[in-house]
């Protein structure tokens, strides 16, 4: 067989490889993308990131939870709801976005290939039993997949990973999520909020150690509140499921639960096992995830690698910049040529939280003299309309000049409320910008202004006009 030639090959089309594609493609370049499911999108758009936050949409609206806020009014639906009813709207939204990057690729003309790839040599990609593409560059962006451990059955029909818990026959009656980080966290609320009875099990003993305490402590009151009971520093040793019946599982204290479901949400491992990686002379690290530098290159100078498969932080967003930015580098165009400095994190939990920047205790472990301004939703007229009782805008400032180091949010619009600060950030601005900035009222955007005038007034020594 005579390989085709391409500028660039991207093995995976998932939302890093289609971002690289197409890019790659706007620089003029002939570009082939190989994915081997029958469909693009990867975990982002068929299993992960918009099925999951869909889904958590849809069990707000169903269960009435909103609605119960406003009008103090029961409109579930949840007793006479199916699977089906709320796995509709989450089909629905995933196949219209993977329509919409499927056009794309037809519009930049990337030649799509469905079949598994593998390395031949560093520049030669065999695509099924009888095709071989030739890279001049390379894009690996295969992405990740549930880790599964072994004293899980995962081939029960009750016991499933973060990945087949959306294709669920019936909603569980009561279920235990092993793990408490992103994945478990958005999923136990999801599944509360439709009305099932979840135990959320970690070896931990505190929830989302990564965000700012306090932003984590309101997620953790508010699952509570929701009726998800937490199982801290406990490991589940053994899994015990009959055809018929509940699910045994039994923890590491020797204490029993008895559930109708399992979702195991351990961590996932990066997609990589079956690239033969040594042929292109690549050693695929713990979990299989592959070493880059700062600008998404391999130790093989011409292969690329992005998203999922080089690890954390392992979001859809940070994974599609990382691949333009790879891309910009590996067709030499300088529009980019380093990755965002400060990146956003977004939680869909109930309630969502996001964060940029600095913490406290970040700041604290690196010595730097820091102000909190905070503003509740409570106390704003565009909370109290939408029902958000315990939101929770908060900007951390550096002391001496007043630029901007954190911010962090928690309620109804988190994800997005935090743009404003991460620009912010990146602009280097502070304090004085959103004391000048005009913001629509009412708004929870006009937080950042009353959250700015209570850290001005901490730094001055003022609380509320008063000097102390």
């Amino acid at each position: 067989m005579q390989p085709e030639s391409y500028d660039l090959v991207v093995i995976g089309g998932g939302p890093a490889g289609i971002s690289g594609a197409n890019t790659a493609s706007i620089f003029g370049k002939r570009v082939a993308l190989v994915e081997k499911l029958r469909e693009i999108g990867g975990a982002g758009i068929n299993t992960g990131t918009i099925p999951s936050k869909t889904l958590r949409e849809t069990a707000l609206a169903l269960s009435g939870v909103r609605s119960r806020k406003l009008f103090g009014v029961d409109l579930s639906l949840r007793r006479e709801a199916t699977v089906a009813d709320f796995m509709r709207h989450e089909k629905n939204v995933a196949t219209r976005e993977r329509r919409r990057r499927e056009e794309q690729l037809r519009t930049y003309n990337v030649e799509t290939f469905h079949a598994a790839a593998t390395f031949v040599d560093p520049n030669t990609v065999r695509v099924g039993p009888d095709k071989l593409l030739r890279g001049d560059k390379i894009l690996i962006a295969t992405g990740s997949s549930p880790v599964r451990p072994a004293e899980f059955p995962f081939e029960h029909p009750h016991v499933h990973d973060s990945d087949e818990i959306l294709e669920i026959g019936s909603l569980p009656k009561s279920l235990a999520v092993v793990g408490a980080g992103v994945i478990g966290a958005e999923y136990a609320c999801t599944f509360a909020a439709l009305g099932v009875a979840v135990h959320l099990i970690d070896g931990r003993d505190a929830l989302l150690g990564f965000l700012d305490r306090e932003i984590s402590e309101n997620i953790q009151r508010a699952m509570i509140a929701a009726g998800v009971h937490f199982v801290w520093k406990e490991k589940v040793t053994r899994c015990d499921a009959p055809p018929v019946g509940n699910i045994r599982l039994t923890l590491t204290s020797g204490a029993t639960l008895m559930v109708s479901d399992v979702l195991v949400a351990a961590g996932r491992q990066s997609n990589t096992g079956d690239l033969n990686l040594a042929a292109a002379g690549l050693t695929p690290g713990k979990r299989g995830l592959i070493k880059v530098d700062a600008q998404c290159r391999t130790d093989v100078p011409h292969i690329f690698a992005a998203g999922d498969v080089i690890g954390a932080p392992a979001l859809a967003a940070t994974g599609m910049e990382q691949a333009r930015m790879a891309m910009c580098v590996a067709c030499e165009v300088d529009y980019k040529d380093v990755i965002a400095p400060i990146l956003p994190t977004g939680i869909y939990t109930i309630p969502e939280a996001s964060m940029a920047g600095e913490s406290e205790d970040s700041l604290k472990s690196k010595g730097i003299d820091y102000v909190v301004g905070r503003a509740r939703y409570m106390d704003n007229p565009r909370g109290q309309i939408i029902g958000d009782e315990s939101g929770l805008l908060k900007l951390i400032f550096a002391r001496d000049d007043m630029r901007l180091l954190g911010v962090h949010v928690v309620g109804e619009q988190a994800t997005e409320l935090v743009h404003i600060g991460l620009v912010a950030m990146m602009s280097g601005s502070g304090a004085e910008l959103f004391n000048r900035t005009c913001l629509n009222y009412p708004t929870l955007g006009d937080l950042y202004k009353y959250a700015t005038y209570e850290a001005i007034l901490k730094r001055d020594g003022l609380v509320a006009g008063e000097r102390k």
